[in-house]
């Protein structure tokens, strides 16, 4: 039996307005913590025109591959198995990478780790996005994000909703600018950073 999760199917349709337009002219994307595998199917059938690379831990690997065997899609890759806090990940230069509700359940330091190995496989001028909940000024957005964080937090005091000003200069550490920032339903952010481009001087 395949896994389920209700809000990646509430938030696939909006999360894919915004991929349709960021990555219209990418190549190969990197997901970043697939979960259950039903943004990968969903998204690699919606976006032909890209090359989709899931990941995930290890032993979630399966019941996404469960999803990919049924779909069958060609521009669907065989999930990779990476740690978002591992000091290095298996996969050579993506052009995009995109990930969906993560820094807030993985520790500080974890998503530390992972904006490094996200400034190591991105390419210049590739596009990075982050789905989720953030505050701004240290300050929620809205009552749902304060509960959720509190639950968060009962769960595991390492994690929590993150400061949007605190990610954004983490970003800007591994040689991402913030290109776009934008409102998504359910008091949720679409955060869009852009690799630097490496420009030759030429004589």
């Amino acid at each position: 039996m395949k896994p389920y999760a209700e809000s990646s199917e509430n938030n696939k349709a909006p999360i894919l307005a915004v991929l349709k337009e960021v990555f219209a002219e990418r190549m190969r994307v990197l997901e970043i913590a697939s979960g259950t595998g039903q943004h990968a199917v969903y998204f690699g059938r919606e976006l032909p025109h890209l090359t989709w690379q899931p990941s995930e831990l290890a032993h979630n690997l399966a019941g996404i591959q469960a999803w990919l065997d049924e779909a069958r899609l060609s521009n669907v890759l065989t999930p990779l198995a990476i740690d978002v806090g591992d000091a290095g990940w298996p996969i050579t230069e993506v052009d995009a990478i995109f990930n969906a509700n993560t820094v807030h359940i993985i520790s500080w330091p974890e998503v530390g780790r992972m904006f490094a190995n996200i400034g190591r496989v991105i390419a210049p001028g590739g596009y990075v996005c982050l789905y989720g909940p953030y505050n701004y000024d240290g300050k929620f957005t809205s009552e749902s994000n304060a509960r959720f964080d509190a639950w968060l937090k009962s769960r595991d005091p390492n994690s929590g909703v993150r400061d949007f000003e605190a990610v954004n200069q983490l970003a800007a550490l591994h040689g991402l600018h913030l290109w776009r920032d934008i409102a998504m339903p359910s008091n949720n952010r679409m955060l869009v950073w852009r690799r630097h481009e490496i420009h030759s001087t030429g004589r």
